[in-house]
């Protein structure tokens, strides 16, 4: 009877010892996650604009009274409290495209927080809230379409869609598919680097970061956004200005990819526009 005591004894310390060994190990896990953080510097300035079918230059004129307005009487502010502030992001609906029906279809890409995604079957984001606004005043019934980035202009220029509505920074090459609206809101790159890289820290401007990524070689990788100016400031962009870097330049249908393939390390920076830089951090990083 002692024995079996004993023997019962031994086994529930035992127990003991691998539960608390193991609580332990997850704490260690937890502690040696990876983060990410945004270097709080404007790498460079660029304005976003809507690319609007260059046969219906009726549209492009209603398109600009109505950034006109939208600026001039709050809204355009309240919709961006929606996603900057302390709003409530608006679900938007698409249609199903019916060539019968007097539509305005929309060409994005819904993988660039905060201004176009998807949650569940709706579409999210300062762009979506403005496509919906913007057919409604037209009256017509708003159809969303959504591609890769690199495809949005394109299929505007072969008049599939109506309008492209994706964070689009006006480009001249850009122009050859579409007609650039009146600008409605000033934009940036930032570089996301993982939290616990220092090697940033006493920089106070863009030439100093860039002074920094000008003395890495090719086996330095950094993630962009396919198509956007993140991919052009990093490979370097004669129209831009851009004079790039010597470093490999990993493109991805979207930035999250790019982030998570930084936390993964796999990539050693990402370079993305500043707004969505933050809301991709900030939501992997509560995931980690």
């Amino acid at each position: 009877m002692k024995a079996k005591k004993l023997t019962a004894l031994l086994l529930t310390a035992a127990l003991c010892l691998s539960v608390l060994t193991g609580c332990g190990n997850k704490k260690d896990d937890k502690q040696t996650k990876t983060t990410s953080k945004v270097i709080e510097i404007d790498l460079t300035n660029e304005e976003y604009a809507f690319g609007v079918d260059k046969t219906q230059p009726e549209l492009l004129e209603e398109i600009n009274t109505f950034i006109t307005d939208i600026q001039a009487d709050g809204t355009f502010d309240e919709i961006c409290n929606h996603y900057f502030g302390d709003g409530t992001p608006v679900a938007i609906k698409s249609a199903a495209y019916d060539e019968s029906k007097d539509q305005l279809v929309v060409a994005t890409n819904a993988a660039f927080e905060p201004f176009e995604y998807v949650q569940g079957d709706s579409y999210y984001g300062i762009d979506m809230e403005i496509a919906a606004k913007l057919a409604e005043k037209l009256g017509k019934e708003l159809v969303i379409q959504n591609m890769d980035f690199e495809a949005v202009c394109l299929s505007v220029g072969q008049q599939k869609c109506d309008i492209a509505m994706a964070g689009l920074t006006v480009r001249e090459d850009r122009e050859e598919y579409v007609t650039f609206s009146n600008s409605y809101y000033n934009a940036s790159q930032r570089l996301i680097v993982p939290s616990d890289n220092t090697e940033f820290d006493s920089c106070t401007d863009a030439a100093s970061i860039e002074a920094i990524l000008k003395t890495k070689d090719k086996n330095v990788k950094i993630g962009v956004q396919l198509g956007t100016t993140g991919q052009f400031y990093s490979e370097g962009d004669a129209e831009w200005g851009f004079d790039g870097f010597n470093v490999e330049t990993i493109g991805y249908k979207n930035g999250a990819l790019a982030v998570q393939d930084l936390l993964n390390g796999n990539i050693q920076y990402v370079i993305i526009d500043s707004a969505p830089a933050a809301c991709i951090t900030d939501s992997i990083n509560k995931m980690q």
